[in-house]
């Protein structure tokens, strides 16, 4: 299926979506002041050792110091098991595991005030820091250089057997002692001289952050990753993706250079978008995007999921809605889930959903229905690029999955949690407040006053003044107080205030 990514540029914001089929699959935002740290290396110095956890806080120069796991010390090759073969991945694992001593504790590792070269791996999320880690990547647009590591990896998505042996042949010839190379998806069809452009221009950053690293003193930034625009270059443009369209002239000249001097084969797929309509609206995808933070998706057959982001884990919820189908129970039941396992694959990659993520099918009594939807929801998740791994289906029609998380979901990214009901989702009715306040004069008036003043928001206020006035009365007669309601439209829902006269 050709592709398209679109890029739409304001003056602070940058917004790429990647197009399959017409329809928006993957969206990501960047603004300059909340850029992304991810590839990021910096000097660091830790702070603090924390043998509880086997990991330590380092500082990189940021608000919040940066969490460093004792495994991401000695780094284990776990972490590019997607990009391998099978038969590469225990090796690969044990060649490093030896080289790292996992059997050390990580107060025998690193101490605390000591200099260290670490890469951010994941971005600061919530109120967590960024993950980082000592095990230095350097992504080119074919390969990727792996610094002290003896290892060549290929990526999976390359899948003819031809082609995969014609390119580990040319970098087994290009490969240099001492570090260690992946290749990438986008090496497909990419020519010896390619690659030898990609890992000399690779080899030339890595040697300008050594010098760096020997100037500055901890915390410095050494290298900044390329910004979005030059990473959906880098990093989109695969065989597949037939153009890249843009809606700045300064930012499509800036692509041209780049695209010039790096993979000059891309110069003919960049486009400038020059209609007068925004680029998003002409392309039909703004709508996608705005039901891609909405909390309810309805199906094409009228039923719909739901879906709930908490701190641990994403739940997603398929209801039949107003489908009622046209034959057996189990059928319809059956038509709703295979339906909604589409919506849900493209809307965990569109919302850049990660962690834990729990799918509540509806319940199937027939074992080979469970067993049909399990299959298209794998085969779903096929497409994409971040590395996931599906539970079966249970008994109930529970799917339980992990998806790498490297930064924030698209709606933790494009809203923030409301002030109103302070993110809990649902605010107390004016009725249970209503019994509240009662509640409150009570104890008030038991240690005296001849006049109690009840100020409320508008709805509180007038369900006492109201429905509720009988009950003001009865606390009036039993406490002998007056009872005054006033409404203030300034209050939130659930802040009142009682004051004694």
């Amino acid at each position: 299926m050709d592709s398209e990514i679109l890029i739409n540029v304001t003056c602070d914001e940058i917004r790429v979506g990647l197009l399959e089929g017409g329809q928006v699959v993957e969206f990501y935002v960047e603004r300059k002041r909340d850029a992304s740290l991810v590839g990021n290396i910096y000097k660091s110095k830790v702070v603090k050792i924390l043998p509880g956890m086997q990991s330590a806080f380092v500082d990189i120069g940021l608000e919040k110091a940066a969490f460093l796991y004792v495994t991401d010390i000695h780094a284990g090759m776990e972490e590019f098991a997607p990009f391998l073969e099978e038969e590469e991945k225990d090796n690969s694992i044990e060649l490093l595991s030896k080289r790292g001593r996992p059997d050390l504790t990580i107060e025998e590792l690193i101490q605390e005030g000591q200099e260290i070269l670490v890469q951010v791996s994941k971005d600061p999320i919530g109120s967590k820091g960024a993950r980082v880690t000592s095990y230095v990547t350097m992504p080119g647009r074919y390969l990727v250089l792996m610094p002290n590591v003896e290892h060549i990896g290929i990526s999976r998505r390359i899948s003819d057997e031809a082609e995969r042996t014609r390119l580990r042949t040319i970098v087994d010839n290009l490969k240099i002692k001492g570090y260690g190379l992946i290749i990438r998806t986008a090496s497909e069809g990419a020519t010896e001289n390619d690659l030898k452009k990609d890992l000399e221009f690779l080899l030339l950053l890595w040697e300008n952050i050594q010098r760096k690293k020997d100037k500055v003193s901890a915390p410095s930034l050494l290298y900044s990753d390329l910004d979005l625009v030059f990473r959906s270059v880098r990093d989109l443009m695969i065989q597949d993706v037939k153009r890249l369209v843009i809606d700045s002239v300064e930012e499509y000249e800036r692509i041209k250079d780049f695209v010039r001097t790096y993979f000059d084969k891309l110069l003919g797929n960049i486009e400038l978008y020059e209609g007068t309509e925004p680029i998003f609206d002409a392309f039909g995808i703004e709508l996608d995007i705005s039901r891609a933070i909405g909390r309810k998706v309805w199906l094409k057959s009228g039923g719909y999921i739901v879906t709930d982001q908490t701190e641990a884990m994403t739940v997603i919820d398929v209801n039949t809605g107003k489908f009622v189908g046209k034959e057996e129970l189990e059928d319809t039941i059956l038509k709703t889930n295979l339906e909604a396992v589409k919506e849900i694959a493209y809307q965990i990659r569109l919302r850049n959903l990660g962690g834990i993520i729990i799918v509540d099918f509806i319940d199937m009594e027939k074992y080979e229905n469970r067993e049909r939807v399990f299959n298209a929801f794998v085969e779903a998740m096929k497409k994409d690029r971040a590395k996931n791994t599906i539970s079966h289906i249970s008994e109930l029609g529970l799917i339980q999955m992990t998806r790498k998380r490297v930064r924030e979901s698209l709606g933790r990214t494009l809203c923030e949690f409301c002030p109103y009901c302070e993110a809990k989702g649902f605010v107390k009715s004016p009725r249970t407040l209503c019994y509240e306040i009662f509640r409150k004069i009570i104890r008030l008036a038991k240690h005296g006053g001849d006049r109690i003043i009840v100020t409320a928001h508008p709805s509180v206020a007038e369900l006492l003044s109201d429905e509720e006035r009988a009950g003001v009365e009865d606390i009036e007669k039993r406490f002998n107080v007056k009872v005054t309601i006033r409404e203030s439209r300034n209050f939130h829902q659930e802040n009142y205030e009682v004051t004694v006269l």
